[in-house]
């Protein structure tokens, strides 16, 4: 299921391959977030053709909308988008604390009111696998406690063992041999909870592992911190996913703790918004030094937005409003993270990932990209 293909020398770096039914995942991998069934302004053919064979969609917003019992009809997730990867699905645990009104947890399970309509749900975490058996996702989460950066030692505590004993429930939930189920391991800002996580979901032997409640508003150092001691206590023979961590240097540091798998909105919502990844760095098409500029955003860049256009077609089209601007920038952001997860790959391989990781920690920038 997870086979590794070759490990860097002078970190916890690797290269590995991951087995789904709908194909081989060369890890490390980046996956866009398609949280509806769609990356917001592209087509599914476009996300497969850039080279993205894993999509993440997300089970509390596909419940609400459509629903389960609509994508159903079309036999699976996968059927309704059109894509033709592979599609992890996360639980929706964190949308339900973070989006959905008056969540109140139990042993049970979590109650939360839609921040659609209103109308009250119950997720347990066999109902949770369940949907995702339904969605037919290739890789499915467990439905997880998500603790705020602000949240007292004891809640955390309280909330990691809620969170192991669903990990628990969702192995023998799950029915489908083909539908892979990975555990998440939380512990919050303490470095005991962590280690503690990680050692109890270890033992439960699942097809792979995600670290989640980072990247909420916590320093840099402290979120490494806590990355490092979930990962150094996961098996070292299984994926481990870094849950919504995604700038392009979090990526390159966290692959040399042995972290293979990640998606984050950064390049799509940081393109909507007129910020483009570039190799001298990041570009605000609404600067008004792109207003004459002849050249694309990026001259060292090879996708369909800088074969084709100016950055002062691009900046003309963001500030007058149209769509087809949006399309663009997804594209050259998704462009430029596939192209630098292709490098971090190809620098495991011939054993210099080292070199890549001393120029982002000093500050060099990613020319490299």
């Amino acid at each position: 299921m997870f086979k590794i293909l070759k490990k860097d020398k002078t970190t916890n770096a690797r290269v590995a391959e991951l087995y789904t039914k709908s194909g081989i995942i060369e890890t490390p991998v980046f996956m866009p977030v398609g949280t509806i069934g769609t990356v917001k302004s592209l087509s599914p053919f476009e996300i497969y053709d850039e080279g993205f064979k894993i999509m993440l969609g997300n089970t509390y917003h596909l419940f609400l909308r459509p629903g389960i019992d609509i994508i159903k009809k079309f036999g699976s997730l996968k059927n309704f988008t059109g894509y033709k990867g592979a599609i992890l699905t996360d639980s929706g645990g964190f949308q339900i604390f973070s989006l959905a009104k008056f969540a109140k947890i139990d042993d049970n399970g979590v109650s939360f009111m839609s921040h659609i309509d209103g109308e009250t749900h119950f997720f347990t975490p066999e109902r949770v696998v369940e949907i995702q058996e339904e969605l037919d996702s290739d890789i499915m989460m467990q439905l997880d406690v998500f603790s705020g950066p602000e949240t007292s030692k004891e809640t955390a505590e309280k909330d990691l063992d809620t969170t192991i004993k669903w990990a628990k429930r969702s192995i023998s939930a799950k029915r489908k041999d083909g539908n892979l189920l990975f555990l998440i391991s939380q512990g919050n800002f303490f470095e005991d909870l962590r280690k503690k996580s990680a050692r109890i979901m270890s033992g439960l032997d699942a097809d792979g592992y995600a670290v989640g409640g980072l990247a909420v508003g916590e320093t840099k150092e402290t979120m490494f911190k806590m990355l490092s001691s979930s990962v150094s206590n996961l098996p070292k023979n299984k994926p481990i996913y870094l849950m919504g961590v995604g700038t392009p240097e979090d990526i390159i540091n966290a692959v040399s703790l042995g972290v293979d798998m990640f998606d984050c909105v950064m390049p799509t919502r940081n393109a909507r918004n007129g910020f483009a990844f570039t190799s001298s760095g990041t570009v605000n098409i609404k600067n008004s030094k792109y207003k004459s500029e002849t050249g694309p955003l990026d001259p060292d860049c090879g996708c369909f937005c800088c074969k084709n256009f100016s950055a002062a077609y691009v900046r003309h089209a963001f500030m007058t409003g149209e769509i087809f601007s949006q399309r663009l920038l997804t594209l050259h952001n998704l462009h430029f993270y596939h192209n630098l997860i292709l490098r971090i790959r190809q620098s495991i391989r011939e054993d210099n990932f080292s070199d890549i990781l001393r120029g982002i920690n000093l500050k060099k920038g990613l020319s490299l990209f």
